[in-house]
């Protein structure tokens, strides 16, 4: 992408330093490598200047480019030194949206998802990995398709570990290797991802990365769905059970197990799970839906307990719940205009470092604590680990 014009006269060499303490979040250093796209004639405004206040603007709850010109507008001024910006010389609207729309998005995305990683806590236990995909359907425009993403999501903190988009000339199953290679380690990890990424490919690439798995099956491997439909799971006793009540309904979820080794035509699977999950309204008492569905994993029997097996099972929906949720409902993603350059990718990636920065402080309440950052332009800043 050729370097963008900037309309600003005053010189990188005038930009004040970003005012970072030694025991900084490290995001300033993640992005440091990350290329400009602009001349640099003109600039006045650092790249990393100007991502990290985008960053604390999303925190903040701001949804767009003119969101987060606002807040840096009118951030204190204190605010605005400590983030690097000169006082009577902010960034503007146009600036900032010229900028983003115009980020190598892959590039900034990598960069924040490894600043990600280094918040998030060594798990006690197992490291469980969800793979999932999202359309960014408010991208859509009267001649192109809505942009899409695929991303890995730690299921236990709720916080993206890599993420990647994937073009309408290919789908996600050509996404997958690649959005994994991001993770710098994998071995004794599982990973958990939809019937889409049931793929002979997909298993021995984990194999060679020293991960486990957990794939559900369905109707885009029919051979396989039958297989396992097939099995005498009548007379194998339930392995778990779990009976919730919540948001005014009731879920009875079943799981049973059977050691397949040799049973199942598909390359290292162990075990074959059969998942049943009977709903209702509390006000419908006699009125149970019911859903089967069946998995596969590489797991032996003394790897994994069978409470542990359905506790992954259902955290899978952790990314949909703790991530992809809050950017459709919280953030409006779905309703967003921005369409222009990579922009609706960058602005995912903010979405997510927002996101993910609240998971890793313990928040549970997204929008909560959006209002919690906006009242204060300070707060964001402490999150970040910038003062």
């Amino acid at each position: 992408m050729p370097a963008l014009p900037s309309s600003l006269i005053s010189s990188l060499s005038c930009t004040p330093a970003l005012t970072v303490p030694e025991t900084a979040g490290g995001l300033v250093a993640a992005l440091a490598e990350l290329p400009d796209p602009r001349a640099r004639r003109g600039v006045r405004h650092q790249l990393t200047v100007v991502v990290v206040a985008a960053v604390c603007a999303v925190i903040a709850g701001c949804r767009s480019y003119t969101a987060i010109a606002e807040w840096v507008a009118d951030v204190p001024a204190t605010t605005a030194l400590t983030l690097g910006i000169t006082p009577g010389r902010r960034p503007s609207e146009a600036m900032i949206r010229r900028l983003l729309q115009a980020l190598d998005a892959q590039l900034l995305t990598t960069a924040i998802t490894v600043w990600l990683a280094g918040r998030a806590e060594t798990p006690a236990s197992r490291q469980a990995i969800a793979v999932d995909g999202k359309t960014l359907r408010g991208s859509r425009t009267g001649d192109s398709t809505a942009r899409h993403v695929l991303a890995a999501c730690d299921q236990n903190a709720g916080i993206v570990l890599a993420s990647t988009d994937v073009d309408g000339k290919t789908n996600e199953i050509t996404r997958f290797g690649p959005l994994l290679d991001q993770i710098g380690d994998l071995r004794d990890t599982v990973i958990t991802a939809d019937a889409m990424h049931c793929q002979r490919e997909h298993v021995d690439y984990l194999a060679e990365r020293g991960a486990h798995w957990i794939l559900t099956v369905k109707g885009n491997q029919p051979h396989l769905h039958k297989q396992l439909s097939r099995l005498p799971w009548r007379q194998v006793p339930q392995a778990a059970r779990q009976d919730d009540r919540g948001h005014g309904r009731r879920e009875i979820r079943t799981l049973k197990i059977l050691t397949v080794a040799a049973g199942i035509d598909f390359p290292h699977a162990a075990q074959a799970l059969q998942i049943r999950r009977r709903r209702r309204r509390l006000d419908q008492p006699r009125r149970f839906t019911t859903e089967t569905v069946y998995a596969i994993t590489d797991l032996l029997l003394h790897q994994a307990k069978p409470a542990q097996l359905a506790d992954w099972i259902r955290g899978h929906w952790t990314i949909e719940n703790k991530i992809h949720w809050v950017r459709d409902v919280t953030y409006d993603e779905d309703r967003s205009q921005i369409r222009t350059g990579t922009g609706p990718h960058v602005m995912a990636a903010l979405r997510d470092a927002a996101i993910s920065a609240l998971r890793a402080a313990g928040t549970t309440n997204i929008a909560a604590a959006n209002r919690h950052h906006a009242r204060d332009s300070s707060r964001p800043l402490a999150l970040l680990g910038l003062i």
